[in-house]
């Protein structure tokens, strides 16, 4: 008999994102051999052989410690992939490695200063592995179902309010309603059915462990990298089981900092503090330290992506050179679409907008355009991953927008295109929807010649 059981979860330190499929959310690794060599297509990337095998060459440096006081430059056109190779190397160093992104203009938008700002992404791309036995819902999805609101600042977005998820083993099966944290991690893990999951009993934390074939109606992609399981397993759903877990540098520095107000609030005293104390950083890393020495915890080096690197300025590149020859360092990877300009901040001109100081701590890797076939199967992932259906004629046309405008200009037509489709009682997109949307949504270079066109009428 199925039962229906209420999880209680108390709020947790960590504030779960909650956001739709992410344009990197297919990838699941470089898609390299045995041998290091990079497949045309695998782990949801295509293409970009080279770039893939240096890629693989940087992971297994960083994996024999062989990285420090080094960095990683991803230099190319708009739209080849240079994200995309971040997240993979994220991906290839294990499946709670911390990867944080960022783009370079987001220092000049804070209330706080830009090393602070860039110190927080720092000590979010360090985790620490912590081991311990905890309280766990495990087994397999039956079923599961988000019940949707819309978001409280974007009336135009739903998000999800909560989950009904059905786990199941060969001896036991329950139905949780969780929470709106749990199912947010839920949506952003892409759980669905045949998943192989716990749920931390007490503090909600959702962890996949990898896929069992045989589940009715669950589907199961060539991409996958997730281990497979022939069986289901047994035992029951509610169990006591040795979990990992990793925290990151910035989640301590704010438990401390929320201790501090505590005893400060106690007291009486008001604070109002928007950048943490450097010796309550201090106070953190002194306690990690002893952690790692009596192996109660492991340092997991994540990756800070820093897009747009030519908005850094000459502040910025030396706080990252610090971070690089410090103690505690993320593998830290940029990115640039500049070729020769000005490093913000001074009047000296320097390839992709870095210093040549900084240049030479960095290994570079050039990213190229996409051929048409490549561009074809990338769409195809795509759409399996939205789950959009495109006919062989839309997928062709698609292709040939993404090879004479541009692969994102393609692939942001299908959301459109689909709901085109919809109106007219199908779910499956043809070459007509394509062409409807692509007359109504133009892309950058249109724009520009429409600015060109209209300039006399356009504000200054």
């Amino acid at each position: 008999m199925v039962s229906v059981v209420p999880v209680e979860i108390r709020e947790v330190s960590r504030k779960a994102e909650v956001r739709r499929i992410s344009v990197h959310s297919h990838i699941k690794g470089l898609g390299l051999d045995e041998n290091g060599e990079p497949l045309p297509v695998a782990d949801g990337l295509v293409g970009q052989l080279e770039a893939r095998k240096a890629a693989g060459i940087i992971v297994q440096m960083i994996k024999e410690g062989r990285m420090a006081g080094r960095g990683i430059l991803f230099v190319g056109p708009p739209g080849t992939g240079k994200t995309a190779l971040a997240v993979a190397i994220a991906r290839e160093l294990g499946i709670d490695t911390p990867f944080v992104a960022m783009s370079g203009s987001e220092l000049y938008s804070a209330e706080i200063k830009k090393t602070e700002v860039l110190m927080r992404a720092v000590r979010r791309a360090i985790g620490i592995r912590v081991r311990e036995v905890r309280k766990v819902y495990e087994g397999v999805v039956r079923e599961i179902k988000f019940m949707m609101a819309r978001h409280p600042f974007n009336p135009y977005v739903k998000i999800p309010r909560g989950a009904r998820i059905t786990l199941a083993t060969k001896d036991d099966e329950k139905t949780l309603e969780v929470s709106e944290e749990i199912a947010a991690q839920l949506a952003e893990l892409g759980i669905r059915k045949g998943d192989l999951i716990w749920i931390d009993a007490e503090t909600g934390h959702v962890r996949k462990i990898g896929r069992v074939k045989g589940v009715e109606k669950a589907r199961y992609y060539d991409i996958d990298i997730w281990r497979y399981y022939e069986e289901m397993p047994s035992g029951r759903i509610l169990k006591e089981k040795e979990i990992i877990r990793t925290l990151t540098l910035h989640d301590l520095d704010q438990y401390y900092v929320a201790q501090k107000a505590s005893l400060t609030a106690l007291l009486g005293f008001e604070i109002a503090e928007k950048e943490i104390d450097p010796e309550i950083r201090k106070a953190v890393d002194e306690t990690v330290k002893k952690w790692l020495e009596t192996k109660k915890a492991e340092l997991v080096p994540g990756v800070l992506f820093i897009d747009d690197a030519h908005m850094l300025d000459i502040e910025a590149f030396s706080f990252l050179t610090r971070v690089m020859e410090s103690e505690f360092s993320p593998i830290i990877i940029l990115a640039t679409n500049r070729g020769l300009t000005r490093i913000k901040g001074t009047d000296i001109e320097s390839p992709h907008g870095v210093p040549l100081d900084i240049l030479d701590r960095l290994l570079i890797i050039p990213t190229k355009p996409y051929t048409p076939d490549e561009i074809r199967e990338i769409i195809k992932i795509r759409a399996d991953e939205e789950d959009i259906r495109l006919s062989k004629e839309a997928l062709d046309l698609l292709v040939k927008i993404g090879a004479e405008h541009s692969l994102r200009y393609a692939v942001q037509l299908m959301e459109p295109a689909r709901i085109i489709a919809q109106r007219k009682g199908r779910n499956e997109i043809r070459a007509e929807d394509i062409r409807e949307v692509s007359e109504i949504f133009v892309d950058t270079k249109v724009s520009v010649e429409l600015a060109k066109k209209w300039e006399e009428l356009f504000l200054r």
